[in-house]
């Protein structure tokens, strides 16, 4: 079991950035794999990105490919999510979320993560 703590939302103009960061505890961080997922208002949650405990490989979601960085620091227990050129659309309630297993692009849906922490708001104004 991994207790996961988000931090470091908070309200950016568009083109700007933020870095999340999730903090876990739990011995098996280190052998988990680790995603972000968002939720706006009135929208289903949604997969953002994700690091896998090995390698690390990485998937992202399209709209933020090149302008999203997910990173992991095992020694830390740390995950992070780095976000630049935000935009409006990027509004949302951001959550780190935690699995083991396989890790492919098909597992990256809210239902096959067990593990969730509370949440951290970014807002992005125009």
């Amino acid at each position: 079991q991994v207790q996961l703590v988000e931090s470091g939302g908070g309200l950016v103009q568009a083109g700007g950035s933020l870095s999340l960061s999730c903090v876990a505890s739990g011995r098996t961080f280190s052998t988990s794999h680790m995603a972000w997922f968002r939720q706006a208002p009135g929208k289903e949650r949604e997969f953002v990105a994700a690091i896998s405990w090995a390698d690390p490989s990485t998937y992202y979601t399209d709209s933020v490919k090149g302008r999203f960085t997910i990173s992991r620091d095992n020694a830390k227990n740390t995950v992070y999510l780095q976000m630049n050129s935000l935009k409006p659309e990027d509004t949302a309630v951001y959550y780190c979320a935690a699995r083991r297993g396989t890790f492919t692009i098909e597992t990256m849906r809210s239902n096959l993560f067990g593990n969730w922490g509370q949440g951290t708001q970014v807002t992005v104004s125009s």
